[in-house]
């Protein structure tokens, strides 16, 4: 079929190219890019075609390789032409936010353009915080040096000057085409969260701000890439902070629950009171200045008689402290709101330093009210928000910190996504224990309101794949890898001759795995925190016999086709560490609704990590491999049929001697791994 001739001749005939069906575009597309039709891909681009028309919520779990990207774009371009809207996509990762802005987007503009009566147009928005801030360019950036060494100052601002140096060639001021990029320390203090921005019409550099003409480039767009926490801050906040949208469409949706908790905790600390404290003496607050480092003094001595972990209750000087830090925060934002008497107004860089510490003022008395909100409700059974204190072991007591966060963000997301709009939401890990009923329940779902499809994936994981659980190691303890799980690890990257992707469940496991291998085995490991990321995955890549090891980062978004992967093993079942104050509380409420808090909390938390990291074995369709996974509760434990559910359906044994046979005939087959 010529669809591109049927569109021109349907246009010369007076006749809508848009009509169209979504499998018409999408045909010409795959065509277009030199790609073949894949029966997922088809159903899943129906799907969301059918979700967008009739209004309807979608949670879609497409396998690697079915190339959803694609059929959620063309679906989405189609809508946004028809109905004349723009449709939001969001994403968990940067690196799938670029591939669709950098790759995907503008091949697919191109390959539907000659088809569509106006060519697609997209942009993509990210947070306020991305952006430097003109601002803070103008004024003194090194507001932290009177609490850090002077080594620490040094360090600081030599990656400062960077940023300065950046801002005078950069035309979009986003922290994201800074390379190599600067630390985290280094970046806020010449950039502002939305919630500390004094807003482009009072700033003195709005007309120039960064922020505000990416935010331009967004309006009237088919399609907008942005990322999990601004679409949570959109839902939450009573502005609009994304543009006017008929739909959403969450990528790694597996990701937005935690991504929106993140984004509705709120923290305080000494240090961050201190820091706003100091401001607001460099304007003139002398008074308050003083009164509220006197009262965060008693704040850290508080804290450091206070137990770590969560609270349930308040003790009365911890409850006493609050309230004072609270209202001299407040005190302190009304002096910054006057000025000090005599004191010039049409200075635009003091004013707009004075708006900014006002907001920031703002957020950290909110803060504190939201913590004390928690133990005014005296049933803890009834908290909506958990409380927690983290204890800083490595920094000084000014670095303890006191979180809050919701106990739940299904409410949150119920009433303000999906009660908003249609929203479509896809991963290539969705469902939990062979359904999608867990993950429904965590977004908060309405029950009758949402469709599913598991579009599956090109690979068949039972011919290409074996899952290998070593049921005869004793089960994991608390002191590090035993010799006998260091033996096996040795003989499985042996048959599999390097080429094996070491995931483990904390960072010292990893070198502890790494520093006994090297001593026994002929083969480079690479371990996690040795270089970036990025630089580590190629290294890895480029190589047929190099082992990699990590932890949580390398469990998600590794992509190594090919034979330098032909083995991934686990050492644990990722279960969250049980001292997790929030998850100890989600687990604790389930318990008490009479769910089961472990399975519910637990089991589906390792279950999607131990789908995420199975999922790095087969990347193509030539690719064969064993993962291989070190935790015998896998098999001996009831939960383990739940855990297995979630993985590809790999064909299973628990006998090493079969799994080290089939990894040493890879190895054999074509002298390369493949078949």
């Amino acid at each position: 079929m010529d669809t591109e001739k049927d569109a021109k001749d349907a246009e010369a005939d007076g006749q809508d190219p848009l009509s169209l069906s979504t499998q018409e575009l999408l045909a010409a597309a795959v065509e277009a890019l030199g790609g073949a039709e894949r029966p997922g891909q088809v159903a899943m681009a129906d799907a969301v075609t059918k979700a967008l028309t009739e209004e309807r919520h979608l949670a879609v779990q497409a396998g690697t390789g079915t190339g959803k990207s694609l059929a959620y774009l063309v679906p989405a371009i189609r809508h946004a032409q028809t109905t004349d809207t723009t449709v939001i996509v969001s994403t968990a990762t940067l690196a799938l936010q670029r591939q669709l802005v950098e790759r995907d987007l503008p091949r697919l503009v191109e390959a539907l353009d000659p088809l569509l009566t106006r060519t697609p147009t997209f942009a993509i928005q990210k947070g306020r915080s991305n952006y430097l801030c003109l601002n803070k360019l103008a004024v003194d950036p090194q507001q932290e040096e009177a609490l850090i060494d002077e080594e620490e100052i040094s360090w600081l601002g030599r990656h400062i000057k960077r940023v300065y140096e950046w801002a005078d060639e950069t035309e979009t001021g986003d922290r994201d085409d800074l390379e190599p990029g600067v630390p985290d320390q280094a970046w806020r203090q010449l950039s502002v969260t939305a919630a500390e921005c004094v807003g482009a019409t009072r700033c003195p550099h709005g007309e120039e701000c960064f922020a505000e003409a990416a935010r331009r480039r967004t309006q009237d767009v088919d399609i907008v890439v942005t990322n999990h926490a601004l679409l949570a801050i959109d839902a939450m906040s009573d502005i609009n902070v994304l543009p006017e949208h008929s739909a959403v469409i969450i990528d790694e949706a597996h990701e937005l629950d935690g991504r929106v908790t993140s984004v509705a905790t709120n923290e305080i600390s000494a240090r961050a009171l201190t820091l706003a404290a100091r401001r607001a003496g460099k304007l003139k607050a002398k008074t308050e200045q003083s009164k509220l480092e006197s009262l965060i003094d008693d704040f850290t001595a508080v804290l450091a008689l206070e137990n770590p972990g969560r609270w349930e209750t308040i003790s009365d000087p911890a409850r006493a402290s609050f309230a004072g830090v609270r209202d001299a925060l407040w005190r302190t934002r009304d002096a910054i709101s006057r000025g000090p008497e005599g004191e010039a107004t049409n200075d635009p860089e003091t004013f707009a330093e004075r708006e900014n510490l006002k907001n920031h003022l703002a957020e950290l008395h909110d803060s504190i009210v939201r913590i004390l909100e928690v133990f005014d409700e005296p049933d803890p059974s009834k908290h909506v928000d958990v409380v927690w204190l983290t204890r800083n072991e490595r920094y000084s007591d000014t670095t303890d910190s006191v979180s809050v966060a919701p106990l739940s963000v299904s409410t949150l997301l119920r009433d303000n996504l999906f009660g908003e709009q249609t929203v479509v939401l896809a991963s290539a890990t969705l469902t939990v224990g062979g359904n999608f009923r867990a993950m429904a329940a965590s977004w908060g779902l309405p029950n009758g309101s949402w469709d599913s499809l598991d579009a599956g994936t090109p690979f068949d994981p039972r011919k290409a794949g074996i899952l290998y659980v070593a049921k005869h190691l004793p089960p994991p303890g608390r002191d590090g890898l035993g010799e006998d799980t260091i033996t096996e690890i040795a003989e499985l990257i042996t048959a599999a001759g390097g080429r094996t992707l070491g995931l483990f469940s904390s960072k010292r496991a990893a070198v502890e795995a790494a520093d006994a291998l090297r001593l026994k085995l002929p083969f480079d490991i690479l371990v996690q925190g040795d270089d970036s990321i990025g630089a580590l995955v190629n290294k890895f890549a480029a190589s047929e016999n190099v082992c990699l090891f990590g932890t949580l980062s390398l469990w998600q978004g590794v992509d190594v086709p090919g034979k330098s992967l032909s083995q991934v093993i686990i050492d644990r079942i990722p279960f969250p560490r049980p001292d997790d104050p929030l998850l100890q509380a989600r687990s604790n409420a389930a318990d008490a609704a009479g769910r089961s808090g472990f399975m519910e909390v637990s089991a589906t938390h390792a279950a999607l990590l131990l789908a995420q990291g199975a999922g790095r074995l087969l990347r193509s369709t030539s690719d064969r491999g064993v993962v291989s996974i070190l935790d015998s509760r896998l098999a001996t434990k009831r939960y383990g049929q739940f855990l297995r559910a979630s993985l590809p359906d790999f064909w299973e044994t628990t006998d090493p001697d079969v799994v080290r046979g089939a990894l040493k005939r890879l190895v054999a087959s074509d002298g390369s791994g493949r078949h």
